[in-house]
């Protein structure tokens, strides 16, 4: 990826509603040029998308937990994201290497929710859990450092 397109990444990244003047000036490029290179990052599958960022406390959603999930038969089949995707209050779920197969994080209104929605993940997947709940988040939804991104797997 050329650096100029590493800029447009890094801006959209940190304000996905800067306008196409406003990233021309930031990367001193022609309003048509910054569109271009937008439109073609958007058709590569680089910018999958542009998100509003929710005051989840706002909304009635306060409690953050991760909650780590085993299946309880190692030999099942490995289909507990499929089991799993109606559960509107799994924000995230990640496959882990480790003692788990999955992290998910979710966000309920309660400890009582919580515990709810542990049942129904449980029943649901037929996994062991292990719970942690978000105490405060100093910082969340950062920007990458799109400069430094691929050094390692020479990707570009």
């Amino acid at each position: 990826m050329e650096e100029i397109d590493r800029r447009i990444v890094a801006l959209l990244a940190s304000d996905g509603r800067m306008s196409f003047t406003d990233l021309a000036r930031e990367t001193g490029l022609s309003v048509s040029a910054v569109h271009q290179r937008v439109r073609r990052l958007e058709k590569r599958g680089v910018v999958r998308g542009y998100a509003a960022i929710i005051d989840h406390d706002a909304i009635g959603l306060p409690l953050t937990a991760f909650i780590s999930i085993k299946p309880i038969d190692p030999a099942a089949p490995d289909d507990a994201p499929e089991r799993l995707a109606h559960l509107t209050a799994i924000e995230a779920c990640h496959s882990v290497a480790g003692d788990e197969s999955y992290i998910l994080k979710v966000r309920v209104a309660s400890p009582v929710a919580l515990e709810e929605l542990l049942q129904q993940i449980r029943a649901a997947a037929n996994v062991s859990t292990r719970t942690t709940v978000v105490l405060s988040t100093p910082y969340e939804h950062r920007a990458p450092d799109v400069t430094r991104a691929g050094e390692s797997a020479g990707a570009d």
